[in-house]
């Protein structure tokens, strides 16, 4: 039988704009490419779930669906705004029905905050590009979320936001010396929540067009000196998606397999699929 997943894309319509003018594939999109991959006969759905007139499942469709997964998103989660609101609502309401849910970025805020932690802006200011030496807690090593993943390694990120402290049922997966909450697994009522702040969605191509997209505020903020100094970056980047054994790009960029390999970037939300979500699917009747 075919896993029926909800996707949820967080970001409102005028940020999914953005993107797309950016020539970056929706966020939704991106997790619908990984699982194309990973689980091609999967029956997939996405929700976009920032338009406060798209209506939201009820318990009986949420316990319908085998999973469901969280993207990124733009959105301040600790803002009383009923965007960001709904969306607390709507994962609390997940975890009651019981259904497994999987995120990145917003995603390991969103189950923080929905089990009852608490966010808050990174004083450490944005991390961007790569997060460098992520390392598994002593829990992480043990965790299943890891498994076949090296203790410290690499990964795509972008977020403003950390979460600040962890809620009841939360056990703290992986870290770094920017962020030191990187992975969770959440349980409450009835669910679990893996999540973590990097992307392993992304590919390099994504990050790019995230790079572009973001221009003006990393200017600012200094990550680059000018426009011309990154649209230079986003030019190395691409060029080591053509051609992803470039030494010397990989060398300039400090980029290894962690990064580049689908197999070990992807690692944690493969282990989701294979060990949360598809052990409770009823077998296809003989």
């Amino acid at each position: 039988m075919a896993i029926r997943l909800l996707i949820i894309n967080p970001y409102p319509r005028e940020s999914r704009e953005v993107l797309d003018r950016a020539k970056m594939r929706s966020a939704d999109g991106i997790y619908v490419r990984v699982l194309r991959s990973l689980a091609p006969d999967a029956r997939l759905e996405s929700l976009f779930i920032a338009d406060l007139e798209t209506p939201l499942p009820d318990e009986g469709k949420i316990a319908a669906y085998d999973g469901v997964i969280w993207t990124g998103s733009n959105l301040t989660i600790y803002e009383d705004d009923p965007r960001v609101t709904r969306q607390i609502d709507f994962a609390r309401r997940v975890f009651e029905v019981g259904r497994p849910q999987f995120g990145s970025c917003w995603g390991v805020q969103m189950a923080a905050v929905a089990a009852g932690g608490e966010v808050r802006r990174n004083p450490r200011g944005r991390e961007m590009g790569f997060a460098r030496k992520i390392h598994l807690t002593a829990e992480g090593r043990q965790h299943p979320m890891y498994e076949g993943k090296p203790d410290v390694f690499d990964a795509f990120i972008s977020h403003l936001d950390e979460v600040m402290e962890l809620p009841a049922g939360a056990v703290l997966l992986a870290t770094n010396e920017h962020t030191p909450v990187q992975a969770l697994e959440v349980r409450h009522r009835n669910g679990t929540f893996w999540a973590t702040q990097y992307h392993p969605e992304y590919h390099l191509e994504d990050m790019a067009r995230l790079i572009t997209a973001r221009a003006e505020s990393l200017i600012k903020e200094g990550f680059f000196a000018d426009r011309v100094t990154l649209d230079a970056k986003v030019a190395r980047m691409e060029a080591l998606v053509r051609d992803p054994m470039r030494k010397d790009l990989r060398w300039d960029l400090a980029v290894g397999d962690d990064i580049l390999d689908d197999d070990s970037r992807q690692c944690e939300f493969r282990n989701w699929l294979r060990k949360v979500v598809l052990p409770s699917v009823p077998a296809a009747p003989r």
